[in-house]
């Protein structure tokens, strides 16, 4: 018996094991095969709470892990992109969405499982030239791989049930709800995943008694474990809230909060909530309509819950301040303050807060540039010592943004898309170093123009300031671009671009005409050149992150009409 229980035990963990694996295979694919439209559901993030409720419950469709979504969140909170009762809304909407995958088991496919394997590995590893059919084929192979486990899982249930010993502790469980909600948040905080304990409960509650019928622990035994499984998966966020803002640790709480105050309201109601499954879910033996009543009570539970919460939002907000306490902290203008290696594992919302940065960056830089006009146009050297120390704090920046980038590269579940747009990313970094190189070199040159006492006409200061206000206005709509991605701004920087450098060999000829008539002196000449030139140099930079800009856009049109030849093939 000891050796017999010993390849139960080991069976049953290892059909968890290929269930996880197929699941997490499912979530790369249907990312990958989502693609860019993932960044999309950005948009509705700082939207109304309804739209909140919409994006989480669409994103944790997608990853597969309301955990992984309230993860994400949790970084949006932190790096500042997403307010409190936003980040509420959107973790309401996730623990909707990570129902999806209950529903999936509750279907009776398993005999199919091994097709959808064969299928998605032919489409995996035969297909490889055209990424989006493999990445289907990733989906469809995980898909398998999950009722593999499943199967294996439930076929080694079979036999516990013949063990009185086994029978005995499930019918404790199933009279004492208490239990019940205690088993299944250990379990859960142990898998780390809700969506696997419920599918190992739904294999579980369709194990049957000896008469072929009843279910070992039945839907009233099974509805407390369901409850404490939600409790259980907030650990995840709590854990990911350590070292976070004070608005991070409250979203965290926020989650448990919700899913604990869910369990309060409706385990007094389990047998009423039992007839009502029953009305709702497909007739027949218990056994056979078991895993879609545990389903169908995930959802309905996490939709009602939603339902109760959603308009006291606000109210939740005071109570996880109050159990929170403190102000958020302002970030070191040092460093970074949007990259979260938590967020790693999804690359779309990875790159999102890697652009963030970029553009974080790229307002300092426009700064730097206005204070070296202050610093050349008025002669105020205070803002030299600024500059300086702004261009290493641009440095620093533009070094931890390149190793976040590589970590966004080697991440599993990227897409060759999102691969083009990380090394686009590189050069837009270099580009914004570069830029506050150029207002370095202009300080430095206000410095040397005070010291030598250069005179400069009127004439002179009056285009150069008109320059600076010309580039500083490319900047705007260069940094506008790289946050939003519109192909009209990126279009409009181009066309700057030529303006600029018509304009530069207008001032050039200027000078010199002023050179010949005595108005301006040969001494200044170089540095009133050299000024020109780092401002030419500066919008050349943004030409270049608004063509990266542009070609993205080109590259995404590209993708999407060699998966429709993949299609038609």
């Amino acid at each position: 018996m000891e050796l017999n229980m010993f390849v139960v035990i080991t069976t049953l963990l290892g059909g968890l094991a290929v269930f996880i694996f197929g699941m997490n295979l499912m979530s790369e694919g249907l990312q990958k095969a989502a693609g860019n439209r993932m960044r999309n559901i950005l948009s509705m993030l700082t939207a109304n709470p309804i739209l909140g409720v919409l994006a989480g419950a669409l994103t944790t469709a997608v990853l597969q892990s309301s955990s992984a979504t309230t993860v994400m969140v949790i970084g949006f909170v932190s790096a500042g992109l997403m307010k409190l009762p936003q980040a509420i809304s959107v973790i309401l909407g996730a623990n909707i969405g990570t129902t999806i995958t209950a529903q999936l088991i509750a279907f009776d496919i398993g005999d199919y499982a091994w097709i959808f394997v064969f299928i998605g590995f032919v489409m995996m590893f035969f297909v490889k030239n055209k990424e989006k059919v493999a990445d289907i084929g990733q989906v469809l192979f995980g898909f398998g791989l999950l009722f593999v486990g499943i199967n294996t899982m439930g076929d080694i249930m079979k036999p516990l049930a013949t063990l009185p010993v086994f029978t005995e502790m499930m019918t404790k469980v199933a009279d004492i709800p208490v239990l019940g909600v205690v088993v299944g948040t250990l379990i859960t905080m142990l898998i780390q995943s809700s969506s696997a304990v419920i599918a190992v409960l739904q294999n579980l509650a369709a194990t049957p008694l000896a008469d072929g019928t009843t279910s070992v622990i039945g839907l009233t035994g099974a509805l407390p474990i369901l409850f404490g499984s939600n409790i259980g998966t907030t650990i995840t966020a709590l854990m990911a809230s350590v070292g976070a803002s004070v608005n991070a640790k409250r979203t965290a709480v926020a989650h448990t909060i919700f899913n604990i105050g869910g369990t309060l309201i409706f385990i007094w109601f389990i047998p009423q909530i039992s007839k009502f499954i029953h009305y709702l879910s497909p007739s027949g033996s218990e056994v056979s309509v078991i895993a879609r009543e545990i389903a169908n009570s995930h959802m309905l539970f996490n939709v009602a819950c939603t339902v109760i919460f959603l308009p006291f939002i606000w109210l939740l907000v005071k109570v996880v301040t109050k159990i929170v306490p403190g102000e958020e902290k302002e970030a070191l203008e040092t460093e970074p303050i949007f990259l979260d290696d938590k967020v790693i594992g999804q690359p779309i919302f990875a790159i999102h807060l890697a652009i963030q940065e970029l553009v974080r960056s790229g307002d300092m830089v426009r700064d730097m540039i206005s204070k070296s006009k202050t610093a050349f146009i008025s002669g105020d050297l205070t803002e030299v010592s600024t500059v300086l120390e702004m261009d290493d704090i641009v440095n620093h920046l533009r070094e931890e943004i390149v190793k976040y980038l590589s970590k966004i590269l080697s991440s599993e579940g990227i897409t060759e898309y999102q691969k083009q747009t990380v090394a686009a990313l590189f050069h837009v970094a270099s580009d914004v170093e570069h830029m506050g190189d150029y207002s370095k070199n202009i300080v430095y040159l206000a410095r040397e123009k005070v010291r030598n006492k250069y005179n400069i006409s009127n004439e002179a200061y009056n285009e150069i300031y008109s320059y600076f206000d010309l580039i500083d206005e490319m900047m705007s709509d260069t940094f506008k671009t790289l946050e939003t991605g519109s192909k009209s701004t990126a279009e409009k920087v181009i066309k700057q671009e030529d303006h600029v450098n018509a304009v530069e060999q207008n001032l050039r000829r200027d000078h010199m005409s002023r050179l010949e008539n005595g108005i301006c002196t040969p001494a200044v000449t170089v540095t009133y050149l050299d000024v020109i030139h780092n401002l030419e140099r500066t919008a050349d930079s943004c030409y270049n992150i608004a063509d990266a800009v542009l070609k993205g856009h080109y590259m995404k049109k590209e993708i999407k009409s060699q998966e429709a030849k993949a299609v038609k093939v």
